[in-house]
């Protein structure tokens, strides 16, 4: 399916007009950056990648897409002719999809003409924005889980396709598994989930209920025991499926205090290897309000696939060199009051210390030349001060010349990019996992 229409008016009548003006073929370099990240937060996770490569790969205009245009006059027909031949043919490089980000990050540099270039703007925010947020909020509940696994159970607070997505981003930004088919299908995350209080109160009793499930599953399935009393619950759930019970799962109450009357009861009855799941919610708040508890697991919904209060992450897609009618490259910028930017091609640097830890987020600008296939471009020697300290390249290619990158895309892009981002978020100071709200980890640092 053609993706040409997820995208705003306006991208089509930028490219109207500079076709008329004859700038549409300038040779120019766009940015998607983050000006601050969400709510104090201390860092920011890069995600929607593969599936955005995917996206442009799909961008053409069809005869529907034609007709459409020219039936609602949106564009002259001169650019409904530059359109149906649209095809990006341009190279873009980014950070990997994972990777952490912090403001002015260059996480997603386009080069390309014009209006091969402004035309993707919408589509790309739109990715980034929201799959960011959602990995962004997963992190902070990862690291407050403590090495306790978590699975996403959002989607029914979420549009059907974005539920898709927040798995996706989620999965990335370490959680184990999702409730979401479509996530598992299309993108290889884990599925997992058993049954509802629907299926509870299908039965005449909760002891029908539980039998059922076990006769179905067997006695590792997880069973849902707080429909009616809980304690009545556990002892019926013993009782049916014996002290091999996989798991028992907790929906409402107060968490830590009903968590622990759970564990004992269940240690009395023998049931010391069933391991409890919370799934009432949970935030990274609650997550970390239930460390000391004896919880095993968490399943995490509206928090997750909203953001935890973050729904966007913020970021934006600017312009940032061009040629001039000289063919020479000058960097422009925005300059409006609290939304300056900086112009100029640049090459990041994640800079670490001797023991791996990383310390600053740099931003060489450097000159206007297409980074060649490492991503890197300017070959100058770091500063004196930093000559004791290492830095790791943060951009890659992930489009050459109009090919994609296949190692980014599809289930296999996802794998990698979970495994990267548990690399990149080790590398982090412990600071960076407080809670509370606060300065980016890692300041921003333009050479």
């Amino acid at each position: 399916m053609t993706t040409a229409f997820l995208t705003d008016h306006y991208e089509l009548t930028m490219v109207d007009a500079a076709l008329k003006a004859g700038t549409h073929d300038r040779e120019s370099t766009f940015e998607v950056f983050a000006r601050h990240l969400p709510a104090g937060r201390r860092y920011g996770v890069v995600a929607g990648t593969g599936r955005l490569l995917e996206l442009i790969d799909r961008f053409r205009f069809t005869d529907a897409e034609l007709n459409w245009l020219t039936e609602h006059r949106v564009v002259s027909p001169a650019t409904i002719d530059w359109l149906s031949g649209y095809r990006f043919t341009g190279t873009i490089h980014g950070y990997r999809e994972g990777e952490l980000y912090f403001p002015g990050s260059p996480i997603f540099v386009v080069d390309a003409p014009f209006a091969e270039g402004v035309i993707l703007e919408t589509l790309i925010l739109s990715v980034f924005n929201y799959d960011s947020a959602v990995a962004g909020a997963a992190a902070r509940m990862v690291s407050a889980a403590s090495g306790r696994p978590l699975a996403e159970m959002g989607s029914r607070r979420a549009n059907e396709n974005a539920a898709i997505c927040a798995a996706r981003a989620a999965y990335i930004a370490g959680f184990s598994a999702t409730s979401n088919l479509e996530a598992g299908r299309s993108w290889g995350v884990p599925t997992m989930g058993t049954a509802a209080h629907s299926f509870t109160l299908l039965h005449d009793s909760e002891r029908q209920a539980f039998q059922a499930q076990v006769d179905a599953f067997g006695p590792q399935t997880t069973l849902l025991v707080d429909t009616y009393d809980i304690p009545t619950a556990i002892e019926t759930a013993v009782e049916v499926a014996g002290t091999a019970l996989g798991a028992v799962r907790i929906d409402s109450g107060d968490l830590p205090s009903v968590v622990r009357t759970v564990r004992d009861q269940l240690d009395s009855l023998g049931a010391t290897t069933t391991t409890i799941t919370v799934t009432s919610d949970l935030n990274e708040y609650a997550i970390a309000a239930l460390s000391a508890s004896p919880v095993d697991s968490y399943g995490v919904g509206t928090a997750v696939v909203t953001g935890s209060g973050s729904p966007a992450a913020g970021m934006v897609y600017k312009l940032v060199a061009r040629k001039n009618d000289a063919g020479e490259w000058v960097a422009v910028a925005k300059k409006s009051a609290d939304k300056i930017s900086v112009g100029g091609r640049k090459q990041p640097i994640r800079r670490l210390s001797g023991q791996g830890i990383a310390v600053a987020e740099v931003i060489d600008v450097v000159d206007h030349r297409v980074p060649d296939a490492t991503g890197v471009t300017d070959t100058r020697p770091r500063d004196p001060v930093a000559s004791d300290v290492a830095g790791r390249a943060l951009l890659v290619p992930l489009i050459v010349d109009g090919a994609v990158a296949s190692a980014y895309t599809g289930p296999d892009g996802v794998s990698a990019a979970r495994a990267h981002h548990k690399r990149a978020i080790a590398e982090l100071p412990p600071v960076a996992f407080r809670l509370g709200r606060g300065d980016p980890v890692l300041p921003t640092i333009y050479e």
